[in-house]
């Protein structure tokens, strides 16, 4: 009986202080999280702030004044210029026929892809700038440099960068001034005494044929030896029965020896230069 009095005493002791000590470990558990949670968060770095920005703003209204119509204008030509920039540069210096020989050599040699178009169109690039160096040294001196340092319009410039291209154009159609005479009877303009007689919409186009004009010449005196070469490796191999041998297999190591030999590369830009002078 004393025993089970004992554990019956125990029990109700447990069952009244369980409440009370459970209270007390949540509320402890509770402020260890959150200190944890305290801790926690002010151990976490701060975020960087944002770089600035620039705020750009495009706005379209209609003009208001006649100098912002024309000041629209003004910019939509100068884009399109822009744009155009790059067929100004091909079709009003040298480097068409610079390019159209060059591609001739490659085909005359019997070479597909050797040397690469790319690379074909960088030596064309650079040969150009050597011959027009003079003309686009003008150009800054006369139009670029003043506009730039405020001294001249843009109409000034303009014709202080159109005139020393007119020169060039029209020196080169000095011994050939066919294509001249074809656009002028075409637009119906008298014939030109000298070239401020030749307005620019015709000097262009007249400077392309005859470009095209002479780089077909320089490539057809460019075939004839290889042509040669060709022919004699041709009946060389049609008289040993080998008729299904491409002759283009065996004629193209001598062309090339034959091209190395006589420094072609070299003596190709040496008369590329001196046509244009």
């Amino acid at each position: 009986m004393k025993k089970l009095s004992l554990i019956a005493a125990v029990t109700l002791l447990l069952l009244a202080a369980g409440p009370s000590v459970f209270a007390q470990a949540a509320a402890a558990g509770g402020r260890s999280v959150s200190t944890v949670n305290n801790r926690g968060t002010t151990a976490l770095p701060q975020p960087a702030p944002l770089p600035g920005l620039p705020f750009v703003d495009l706005t379209v209204r209609n003009p208001r004044t006649n100098q912002e119509v024309a000041f629209s204008v003004q910019l939509l030509l100068l884009l399109t210029v822009i744009s155009l920039a790059p067929s100004i540069i091909l079709l009003m210096t040298s480097f068409l026929r610079i390019s159209i020989v060059l591609d001739f050599v490659r085909r005359a040699l019997s070479l597909q892809s050797t040397p690469p178009t790319q690379v074909i169109m960088g030596i064309s690039l650079f040969l150009t700038l050597f011959i027009m160096w003079p003309t686009f040294q003008q150009i800054y001196d006369d139009a670029y440099k003043p506009l730039a340092d405020g001294k001249i319009s843009v109409e000034t410039a303009y014709k202080g960068a159109e005139a020393p291209l007119r020169v060039f154009m029209y020196r080169q159609m000095r011994g050939n001034p066919e294509q001249i005479r074809l656009f002028m009877s075409m637009r119906g303009l008298p014939k030109p005494r000298n070239l401020a007689d030749v307005p620019t919409y015709v000097l262009i186009p007249a400077f392309i044929l005859n470009e095209l004009t002479i780089a077909f010449k320089i490539g057809i005196l460019l075939f004839i030896p290889f042509i040669i070469i060709d022919m004699v490796v041709a009946s060389a191999l049609m008289s040993m029965g080998m008729i299904m041998l491409p002759p283009v297999m065996i004629s193209m190591p001598f062309k090339l020896i034959l091209f190395i030999l006589v420094d072609g590369w070299g003596l190709m830009t040496q008369e590329l230069i001196r046509s244009f002078m």
